[in-house]
């Protein structure tokens, strides 16, 4: 009799140790189950951010991209402007201005079929004019000198032409540069054979506006005279 009690209390604490290690492993589980829960939890919010930061990332790049082409059309389209700025009437013209400065003052040095048509008259005059009883000197000048003075008159009118037309195209030239570097930041140059050209031009006018007053005033040859009568 006494051995059931104690078989029992026996009974008893070995489900009592049982129920309270069952107890002890439903607690580690459910720590184990919870740290599991938030190791995921942990990795999912990782992993959001980072798609985050690379959805930031790639909105930026694409906006600055979206910048980025706006300037390069903004910068094609004032390459364009420039390209289109030598193709200007002015510049067509100052081109032709050169050029025909150029040989103006070309002719005006050579002579000109002008010149000697005016010359060819003037000495016909002064042979229509002249009489037997018309001296040496006076002969002389209708004859040789009113021609050669014609001749230097149209000669320096050319090159004057010649000298303005010049200047002229160098003033217009020097005003469209100016004003195009004001209103933009690197204007497109100007060819550079025009400004050569109508410099060229402005120096053989100036030449020949020298030689045309030499001719004019005898200074590069005194006017023939006749030798003296022999004293009889």
């Amino acid at each position: 009799m006494n051995s059931t009690p104690r078989t029992e209390a026996k009974n008893d604490a070995a489900a009592e140790a049982s129920a309270e290690a069952e107890g002890k492993n439903e607690t580690k589980d459910v720590k184990a189950t919870k740290a599991v829960e938030d190791v995921k939890e942990a990795k999912e919010a990782k992993e959001a951010k980072a798609t985050e930061d690379v959805a930031g990332a790639s909105d930026s790049s694409g906006e600055e991209t979206a910048a980025a082409v706006a300037d390069a059309d903004d910068d094609d389209d004032d390459f364009l402007d420039l390209d289109e700025e030598p193709a200007r009437p002015v510049s067509a013209a100052a081109g032709a201005g050169a050029i025909v400065s150029a040989g103006l003052a070309l002719s005006a040095l050579t002579g000109t079929w002008t010149s000697r048509v005016l010359s060819e008259r003037e000495t016909l005059v002064g042979q229509l004019t002249l009489s037997k009883t018309s001296d040496s000197a006076t002969q002389i000048e209708g004859l040789y000198g009113n021609g050669w003075h014609m001749t230097a008159l149209v000669n320096g009118g050319f090159a004057l032409l010649a000298l303005l037309v010049g200047a002229g195209v160098l003033l217009a030239l020097r005003s469209s540069s100016s004003s195009a570097s004001s209103a933009l930041t690197a204007a497109a140059p100007r060819p550079v054979w025009m400004r050569a050209v109508a410099w060229g031009g402005v120096v053989l006018a100036i030449l020949g506006l020298l030689v045309s007053a030499g001719m004019y005033f005898d200074l590069f040859a005194a006017m023939p005279a006749a030798p003296a009568a022999p004293v009889s």
